[in-house]
């Protein structure tokens, strides 16, 4: 067929080089009706396709392909739709035009089909630039001259959009109508034209308030003037912008919003509106403060925490390095809080905090940093100070603050501090280092009992020695270091042993015996008091049934309970400790301080009560050293009183001890107590304290501690302390 179309148009350039007139532009004519035709012929569309009325497809998108699939014909509609040239498209597989690679090759390709003698079908196909969009598809056969298919025609007919302009408008309308965020339309005068529901929800402003005014209708007034000229400019075209706005509401409250700004052009590109799209954030602001609180702040006093002060001070540092600054960071620990706590309450205890706090902060300059790191701790920051000893000063100001009592609750409270300071750069150069300094030379202050004192090296030797007691006395309870003593208690009336209280002692292996005074609080500040505690009254539990075994007559042995012991399990604890070792818990005193009291009274009396029922008795220690137990001592079931050795020492010489001892033992025999003074060295303190009214006493006069054969011994020999 090409080849008898190209003889056709030579025989018509002939002929169009003799004819003249009309005969010369007919055959032009054919001419150009000829060539075109062979145009389309060597793009693969067979010429049968380009007679009669299928003559107007030469414009309209028209591909053929073999039985395989594979391209041999692309027209010029081919070309404007898809993007592809005839020499890109011509010899590739029909795929390429695929939207999505079907999943079943053999059943997915449209064009090599005919989907039950129905040619027409709606799919999805790409462009060169990559855009999908929908076509309907038309389908059919090439056929060979015996009428055999030996190629598909597939014609595309692009899907127009199927909504109309007045839908879309509606569609439009409706969507911004009953968005969620507020939408405010403006002019080119930069008057509101239009706004939707969620705009008089958010700002209470209805439409008729809004439109015809400017946006500053919502103007809050904390903005500067370059940022208001950033959003103008958005406004009037310079770019979309999106941020955060404080805006006003018709009530006068300020609010946070997520702003978008756009503009809207015209076929001319000449901008005829901006519209600002914007939502309430509020809530979500308020949340996001909430939480940056409690990471960063203590709940109770309102002062940055051990989070924060770390941050603020690196930052601080960074300053002072670049300025050749020095600074100093102080850690104040409050002297007694715990007492003034278990004794009042901790509601005072929380309060008595606030206000130190208060007073703290009042004290200190704006820049200085004052932060709460928990418990009774406070840590401050100073920083472009001009010489050490300007960060003490500051330390006098601050322990100056809590001279006055504070009055909480009726109750006149006093408080110290001890206060260490570590100085930057002498002392380390960064936040940790100078934290852990700093508390070095606060634990030596309140030991040497300083007001403050300076970090210096050999305050960090004393804390590696005590980090280093603390890993020993742990290995201590795990390798049988540790043992107890008994301590006699006799009797005022006939000198007898009465009693005795258990003790424990420490045998190092490089040290020799460790004075309890060293571990003893140790245990109790790194919570070891508590392994300490199990293995004393399982080892005193042991040591009773070892003597009772040997037919020793045993007097009640009484072992110490510390606070943190005293809880809940407690009366299990004991109960199994004593069974396993089958004795009688008429011979296992429990010692208690007087701080447990007041802890939380409700809870203590009925455990308390719990103890007495299983048949133990409790004795009230180190009496007289907290905080109003007298009015709290008539409420539980105490059965003796132990006079503190502090009040011990200066009788009969010192006037106030031998009134607190003469006050103690009225109210104790008042309330139907024994009596029992601790520390006793001297006949004369021992007859003073027998004219009292004392029933026992507890001290060097009559034996120190002792091992327990040692014990054994003095009960097997009968051993009285003399009364004359």
């Amino acid at each position: 067929m090409t080849d008898a179309r190209i003889d056709r148009c030579l025989d018509l350039c002939a002929m169009a080089r003799q004819a003249q007139g009309d005969d010369l532009a007919q055959t032009l004519d054919s001419l150009k009706q000829e060539l075109e035709l062979l145009s389309h012929d060597r793009n693969g569309v067979p010429a049968e396709f380009l007679s009669g009325p299928e003559k107007q497809w030469i414009k309209e998108p028209l591909i053929t392909t073999d039985l395989a699939g594979y391209v041999t014909g692309w027209n010029r509609g081919a070309q404007m739709l898809f993007g592809y040239t005839p020499e890109e498209a011509i010899g590739q597989h029909i795929l390429f035009l695929y939207a999505d690679e079907p999943a079943d090759r053999d059943n997915g390709i449209h064009e090599l089909f005919l989907d039950h003698g129905s040619s027409l079908m709606e799919v999805r196909r790409r462009k060169k630039s990559g855009e999908t969009f929908r076509v309907n598809l038309s389908l059919g056969h090439v056929r060979d001259e015996n009428g055999e298919p030996v190629g598909m025609t597939a014609h595309y007919y692009e899907i127009e959009d199927r909504l109309s302009a007045e839908e879309k408008r509606r569609l439009h309308a409706s969507i911004i109508e009953n968005s969620e965020e507020g939408i405010m339309i403006t002019d080119t005068n930069n008057r509101i034209v239009s706004v939707n529901a969620a705009f008089t929800r958010i700002t209470g402003y209805t439409a008729a308030e809004a439109i015809g005014q400017t946006p500053d209708l919502l103007r809050s007034g904390v903005h500067s003037a370059d940022f208001r000229a950033e959003v103008m400019s958005a406004m009037r075209g310079a770019g979309a912008w999106h941020g955060e706005i404080i805006g006003k509401r018709k009530n006068g409250e300020l609010f946070p919003q997520s702003v978008s700004i756009g503009v809207v052009r015209d076929a001319e590109d000449r901008i005829t509106h901006a519209f600002s799209i914007f939502s309430d954030i509020s809530v979500l602001r308020a949340a996001e403060e909430r939480m940056q609180r409690i990471v960063n702040y203590d709940s109770l006093t309102g002062l940055p925490n051990r989070t924060l002060f770390q941050q603020l001070v690196e930052q601080a540092l960074t300053t002072a390095r670049r300025n050749n600054d020095h600074g100093a960071l102080l850690v104040i620990d409050l002297n007694r809080f715990a007492t003034v706590n278990d004794t009042l309450g901790h509601e005072v205890g929380d309060e008595l905090l606030k206000q130190v706090g208060h007073r703290f902060r009042e004290v200190l300059r704006e820049e200085d940093i004052l932060a709460r790191f928990g418990g009774d701790q406070f840590v401050v920051a100073l920083f472009t100070i001009h010489k050490r000893e300007h960060s003490g000063l500051v330390a006098e100001k601050l322990l100056a603050s809590l001279a006055t009592p504070f009055i909480i609750e009726s109750h006149a409270v006093h408080i110290g501090a001890s206060i260490g300071i570590a100085i930057y750069p002498e002392d380390g150069l960064h936040t940790a280092a100078l934290l852990r300094f700093a508390d070095v030379a606060m634990k030596r202050a309140h030991a040497s009992e300083s007001s403050h004192l300076f970090y210096s090296p050999e305050m960090n030797v004393l804390a590696k020695e005590q980090w280093q007691l603390e890993t020993e006395l742990r290995q201590a309870l795990a390798a049988q270091q540790l043992l107890l003593h008994f301590q006699p208690k006799v009797s005022l009336r006939t000198g007898r042993i009465v009693g005795a209280e258990a003790l424990v002692r420490w045998r190092h292996p490089k040290h020799g015996m460790v004075p309890p005074a060293k571990f003893i609080p140790l245990a109790e500040e790194t919570g070891l008091i508590l392994d300490l505690g199990g293995w004393i009254l399982d080892a005193a539990c042991r040591q009773i049934r070892t003597w009772l075994d040997a037919g020793l007559d045993l007097v009640p042995i009484a072992i110490n309970l510390s606070a943190r012991q005293f809880d809940a399990q407690l009366p299990e604890r004991l109960k199994v400790a004593t069974e396993r070792y089958d004795i009688p818990c008429e011979l296992l005193r429990l010692e208690i301080t007087e701080s447990l009291l007041v802890r939380d009274p409700e809870k203590m009396i009925p455990l308390m009560n719990d103890l007495v029922a299983l048949g133990f008795t409790l004795a009230l220690d180190d009496f007289g050293t907290g905080y109003s137990s007298l009015a709290y001592l008539k409420k539980f079931p105490i059965t003796t009183l132990k006079i503190d050795r502090t009040f011990v020492i200066g009788v009969p010489d010192d006037e106030n001890d031998c009134a607190i001892a003469q006050a103690i033992v009225t109210m104790g025999k008042q309330l139907r107590q024994e009596i029992v003074a601790e520390g006793v060295e001297t006949h004369a303190q021992m007859n003073f304290l027998r004219n009292l009214g004392c029933d026992q006493l507890q001290g060097y006069l009559f034996s120190p501690p002792v091992a327990p054969e040692a014990f054994e011994h003095l009960l097997r020999q009968g051993h009285r302390l003399s009364l004359d």
